[in-house]
């Protein structure tokens, strides 16, 4: 059985509280105390959990972080960043999801109850804004990371969408491209807002579908117009994987790429230097939004005020041989 801090305050005559306390510093507890507890501590064999450590401060040393989903591809190199910046100041990680709709939310809900954690990084906060916003109004200290301006109340850290959708169409219009097809994410998230405007105000003719960030949607869309009949020459997608959907579908109809169609995504995940041919894309600076988006949170966990301005981050148009 588990030892618990019950157990060593139990077994030194002590309150959990001095355990605690002795757990963080030693310091407002006389040595003797501190001696007798820390010789309990090694005699039983305990363990102190981050909750207990922090009793006494009335901190966790963890921070949460949510997220929509941990199959979106690129949010594996966020979270590298969030861990690395968090492990290294001391703290420990609580990863939520909101891929369980309100099975999510309430499992959520719990933790926050229960205060399991100091302060929270979003990740896109799709189907649960009310939840965070109501615990943010309450003091929770909270961060975005790639909500640019679309939710002012919150810090956040971001991209520069709208000057990479204008590189996008900046490439394509110095290869002689006039008739892309735009394929792009949902709506409701302000990256597409930010991404489509910076490409069309270059670019206006551009016909634009929406869609998904999947393969699925690039593939469909690209199919469609082509069997509409529709003169294309370039292909913007929103992501990589729309942009591989893409690919897909311009092969299979005999289109040579660059020759015929150019074709750049966003993102610039591992799997774009790997298509055929290899991706030219727009790369966001994944992994340093999340180093930044952590350090904006623990300086505030540590007493600075959080900036309200979005911390936004440059894209980078990488060439490859698509377009």
């Amino acid at each position: 059985m588990r030892v618990t801090i019950s157990d060593v305050a139990r077994a030194a005559g002590v309150s959990k509280t001095t355990v605690s306390r002795v757990l963080n510093t030693g310091t407002e507890v006389d040595a003797s105390t501190a001696a007798r507890v820390r010789e309990v501590i090694d005699v039983l064999g305990y363990v102190p959990s981050s909750g207990a450590v922090g009793l006494a401060r009335g901190s966790s040393r963890t921070i949460g972080v949510l997220t929509p989903s941990l199959t979106w591809p690129w949010v594996g190199e966020v979270l590298q960043g969030v861990a690395d910046t968090v492990e290294a100041a001391g703290y420990g990680l609580l990863l939520f999801t909101c891929h369980r709709g309100s099975r999510s939310v309430a499992h959520f809900a719990t933790q926050v109850s229960a205060r399991a954690f100091d302060g929270l990084l979003v990740v896109l906060p799709e189907g649960i804004l009310d939840t965070v916003t109501a615990m943010h109004r309450r003091g929770m200290p909270v961060v975005l990371v790639d909500d640019h301006g679309h939710q002012p109340e919150f810090p956040s850290v971001a991209t520069t969408n709208r000057a990479g959708g204008a590189s996008a169409a900046a490439r394509l219009l110095a290869t002689g491209r006039r008739r892309p097809l735009v394929v792009t994410g949902p709506r409701r998230f302000g990256c597409v807002s930010e991404r489509l405007a910076g490409f069309t105000e270059a670019l206006p003719a551009a016909h634009v579908v929406d869609g998904e960030f999947t393969e699925d949607t690039g593939l469909r869309a690209v199919e469609r117009a082509l069997a509409e009949g529709r003169d294309i020459d370039a292909v913007f997608a929103h992501n990589d994987l729309i942009a591989s959907g893409a690919l897909r579908a311009l092969r299979a109809a005999g289109r040579r790429v660059p020759d015929d169609v150019s074709v750049v995504g966003f993102d610039d995940l591992p799997m774009a230097r790997h298509t055929e041919p290899a991706l030219t894309t727009v790369r966001q600076p994944m992994r340093a939004m999340g180093e930044a988006a952590a350090r904006m949170l623990l300086a505030g966990l540590g007493g600075d005020p959080i900036p309200h301005e979005p911390f936004v981050l440059p894209t980078e148009l990488v060439v490859r041989d698509s377009a």
